[in-house]
């Protein structure tokens, strides 16, 4: 049997020499449309079934638990039995948005001095392309390492994963296993081991009909509703006890992550923030409005439960006459330690790859992670650089690229091959 090492020197070399073959499975990736909404990845699975069919002995599993949402989960075997690692990214995408001021098609990924342009190849084609790719070149030297390679590429990522690797995970005993590398976008200088809770809430406010000169004789439920998003914009100011582990990563990597990621992300992630993204009432200036309704974004740092949030949204919320509210969605803060085994191998190999160390982070969005955490699985996000994701132009670095895709694949080695 070929030494650690020399195995990892092949890796390395072959990620580099296929890197023509990467930035084409990217590309055919982003030209199956896979928008959601409406959230159909059938396109889009029958091409990345085909890119994982070239692996020998690969076996895949087409899962769709609605008409329209399918996942994959495909499952590599080593060299007799060992721990489990899963490469997990998702297939839908934000909407395409054709009538933006795309420079190149929107579909087309278009290659163009060094970047790979198209919806969805940022979050997260690319990603996933990186995945496959590590997982194929593991599979040549299957040899030398035990264990089982799972890849998970999910539908439904971006309505939050119920019937994606939520679905996968609660169904698909195969679909767990000891660690998870995620190739969610992020940067390649930057290893995220958690990401914020997230709360989405709905409020109502009701109130009684006039005439907007005589507001005297009427409620105006807008009004009713300002008071008590006030109310809700407090949550910003709630103490965070979070743990020393937690605070620690996110100092030190703050030079780092904000120079990536925008100043102003360090209190970002210590913080309960509240984004009031929708409002609506009323039908004219001129008459007193009967109802009114309002939807928030609230994301917990670690160290706020979602248990907490209600508590004093009831506290607050309900003794305000005209006024309910729902929580439409909810998951908490969650992380993996940061000096977990495959957190530290990633980071190593990340700065054997690249150079320089990268930051040990949080991540401020949610991503399909939170779903393996929950369920007890190690979890570390490394992808690429997300450049307008969402909007015209949405683009990555095919360097990147390459990076991603050898940084899984020696991380996911290292695992495997250490019980050899």
């Amino acid at each position: 049997m070929s030494s650690t090492k020399a195995v990892r020197a092949q890796i390395s070399v072959a990620v580099d020499a296929m890197l023509p073959q990467l930035i084409a499975m990217t590309q055919v990736l982003v030209a199956a449309a896979s928008p959601n909404p409406p959230s159909d990845t059938r396109d889009v699975a029958k091409v990345a079934e085909e890119l994982l069919r070239r692996i020998p002995g690969v076996a895949i599993e087409w899962v769709e638990p609605e008409p329209g949402v399918v996942s994959l989960l495909a499952r590599i075997c080593g060299n007799g039995s060992g721990r489990r690692i899963i490469f997990n990214g998702h297939l839908d995408t934000f909407p395409i948005g054709e009538n933006l001021p795309w420079s190149v098609p929107p579909l087309g990924g278009v290659l163009k001095d060094g970047r790979l342009y198209g919806r969805g190849v940022s979050d997260m084609k690319g990603g996933v392309a990186a995945s496959i790719l590590a997982a194929s070149i593991l599979a040549a030297h299957r040899e030398t390492w035990a264990g089982e390679i799972v890849v998970t590429l999910a539908g439904d990522e971006e309505n939050m994963g119920s019937l994606g690797s939520g679905y996968m995970l609660k169904h698909l005993p195969h679909a767990s296993g000891d660690a998870n590398i995620c190739g969610d976008v992020g940067s390649p200088m930057v290893v995220r081991f958690g990401e914020k809770g997230l709360y989405w809430l709905e409020i109502e406010a009701s109130g009684s009909p006039a005439h907007g000169a005589h507001v005297h004789k009427g409620v105006n439920a807008i009004d009713r509703l300002r008071t008590a998003l006030d109310a809700v914009k407090q949550l910003e100011a709630l103490p965070v006890q979070a743990p020393p582990v937690v605070t620690a990563a996110i100092a030190r990597s703050a030079s780092i992550s904000e120079a990536l990621s925008g100043a102003g992300e360090t209190r970002t992630l210590e913080s309960v923030t509240v984004n009031i993204g929708i409002i609506e009432g009323g039908i004219s200036p001129n008459l007193v409005p009967t109802h009114a309704l309002a939807r928030a974004d609230i994301r917990l740092p670690v160290g706020v439960s979602t248990q907490e949030i209600d508590a004093h949204l009831d506290a607050w919320l309900s003794p305000l006459e005209g006024v309910t509210w729902r929580v439409i969605r909810r998951f908490e803060p969650n992380y993996t330690d940061p000096e977990h085994e495959i957190v530290r191998y990633l980071t190593e190999v990340a700065e054997e790859v690249q150079g320089s160390r990268p930051a040990l982070n949080m991540r401020v969005g949610a991503s399909d992670s939170r779903w393996y955490r929950m369920h007890g699985i190690p979890t570390v996000v490394f992808g690429l650089t997300p450049y307008n994701m969402g909007g015209p132009d949405e683009y990555i670095l095919t360097d990147e690229l390459r990076v991603v895709a050898k940084v899984h694949a020696l991380t996911a080695y290292d695992y495997l091959a250490k019980v050899l």
